[in-house]
């Protein structure tokens, strides 16, 4: 971006007084000066709410490592495994009785 010399700031306020006429101009920088006034109070704002988050998060992960190491409630795979196959014997189990007695209704 070049720099402005005295020239050109010259020339940039007197196009100004022309669009704004020299009774609106002191209003109009009075109200973009209140803009940016708050503008930066609210990103003021939104930074010093961001690090509250990262101090609550930082300080709420302690305590969240200790519900990580308590095993699992549900059983592990193996355990299953050995559940699923003794029910499937005991099933099976169940079903030849019926299966034998069938066959000696039949005879």
């Amino acid at each position: 971006m070049p720099n402005l010399g005295p020239m050109e700031w010259i020339l940039i306020l007197l196009v100004l007084i022309l669009l704004f006429g020299a009774k609106k101009l002191p209003d109009t920088a009075r109200a973009l000066g209140q803009s940016l006034r708050m503008f930066k109070k609210e990103t003021s704002k939104m930074s010093e709410e961001d690090e509250e988050r990262q101090t609550v998060k930082a300080q709420a992960e302690p305590v969240a490592q200790p519900a990580a190491q308590i095993p699992p409630a549900t059983p592990s795979v193996e355990e299953r495994l050995r559940a699923l196959e003794e029910e499937n014997r005991r099933l099976r189990e169940s079903q030849q009785p019926v299966s034998s007695q069938n066959e000696q209704r039949s005879n």
